[in-house]
Parts: structure tokens; C-alpha cells; sequence
């Protein structure tokens, strides 16, 4: 009966959400869009030519802003000035000029696509999205959180562009939290945490921006 209610409950709020009403008004996939674009917006991380992944991609709202801020006058389709690249291990309905691999990041087959699919350019932007299955034990949650974290640091090290490459990665407050962001400390010149508007006040998500990778972490 608990759950019916608390179903009932979220049903009733995304409904009424207005990032959700303004999705569907403007074609985004997921209120999510609005995440990115607040913090690209607010520290101005995304502009046409540029190479981008999208980790964590499905829906693929996030890709879907991207697209628009490559394109002219924003347009959703048709000409597109930059690579987007979005990895996901569900499928994904195509969005036009990403392309898209499909797979799980932790596995090492998958990583080598992904840097194929490079060609050797260096990335300008690491977006991850990326979420474990969470499990409601703490300890595990944040291990599992941590990990994909570290990958997406790591990945960044080796692929961002210097000096000013940027990585914006999804994190949750609590366990594990404070060693999170001692790694995006040690691996950029700057770091900041960012709670966007759309993300949702009883959520423990935030995200963490590391801006310019430090040399010294190459190949770290």
C-alpha cells in the first residue's frame, strides 16, 4: 500500500514538474537537458567545433543539447559543427550526427571502441551521466558510484584536451562523497561542485566539474 502511495506521489510530482512540461514542449528526451544546461550556461563549457562524449547517454537529452548548441540557430536537425559521441549500455533511439556505441564502460572492448571512434582527437568535453543499479546499501552504492567516477576521471586524463578540457560528472552525496572530490582536486586545475535547479531538492545527485587536467595526472 506504501509504494501504490508513493508511486501515486511521483507520478503526481513529475506531472506537475516544470522541467518535465518544458521537455516535452522543446523536444528534449528527459528533463535532464536542463541540468546540463544550467552548468554549460553558467561556466560556459560547450561551443560549435568542439569533441564531446556523452557517457551515460540514454535518453540521450544530454546529446540532444549538445546537437543544438553545435548546430546553427540551434536547430535539432540538419547541420552540426563538432563530433558528439554518446555511450551507452542500453540502446538508444538515433539522435542525427551522434554517433553512437553501445556497451558497458567498465569493460575494456568497449573503451577501445570508444577511443577508435576518436581517431586520435582529443576530447574537449567528458559528459558523464552515469549511474549504477543502486542497491540500498550504502557502502556498496557508493563503491559502485565511485567506480564509474574514477573511470570517467581516468578516461578524461588520458583523452581531454590541454589546457582546458573539461569533465562534468554525475555524483551522490554521502558515503564516498568528500574521496570523489580529493580525485577531481588532484586530477584539475579547478573544481566545482554543481547542484542545478532541475536536479531535484530531495535528491542526493550532484555534479562535479573539473575544469583544465593537470599535467601531472597524465596517464595517472
Amino acid at each position: 500500500m506504501k509504494s501504490k502511495k508513493l508511486n501515486k506521489a511521483w507520478l503526481h510530482d513529475h506531472l506537475n514538474d516544470p522541467y518535465v512540461k518544458m521537455a516535452q514542449r522543446e523536444g528534449y528526451r528527459a528533463r535532464a537537458a536542463y541540468k546540463l544546461k544550467e552548468i554549460d550556461e553558467t561556466h560556459s563549457l560547450l561551443r560549435p567545433g568542439q569533441v564531446v562524449v556523452d557517457l551515460g547517454a540514454c535518453p540521450g537529452a544530454w546529446s540532444q543539447y549538445v546537437r543544438r548548441r553545435f548546430a546553427p540557430a540551434g536547430a535539432a536537425v540538419g547541420e552540426l559543427e563538432g563530433a558528439i559521441i554518446a555511450l551507452d549500455v542500453l540502446d538508444f533511439e538515433p539522435i542525427e550526427g551522434v554517433t553512437f556505441l553501445q556497451g558497458d564502460f567498465r569493460e575494456e572492448s568497449v573503451m577501445q571502441a570508444l577511443e577508435a571512434s576518436l581517431a586520435g582527437r582529443s576530447v574537449d568535453v567528458v559528459l558523464s551521466d552515469m549511474a549504477p543499479n543502486l542497491s540500498g546499501i550504502e557502502s556498496s552504492d557508493a563503491a559502485r558510484v565511485g567506480h564509474l567516477v574514477e573511470l570517467a576521471v581516468d578516461f578524461s586524463m588520458r583523452h581531454l584536451k590541454r589546457p582546458h578540457g573539461a569533465l562534468v560528472c554525475k555524483a551522490f552525496h554521502g558515503s564516498g562523497y568528500s574521496q570523489l572530490v580529493k580525485l577531481f582536486k588532484d586530477s584539475f586545475r579547478v573544481v566545482k561542485p554543481v547542484k542545478p535547479k532541475a536536479s531535484r531538492d530531495r535528491s542526493a545527485e550532484t555534479f562535479l566539474l573539473g575544469i583544465g587536467p593537470k599535467l601531472s595526472s597524465l596517464g595517472s
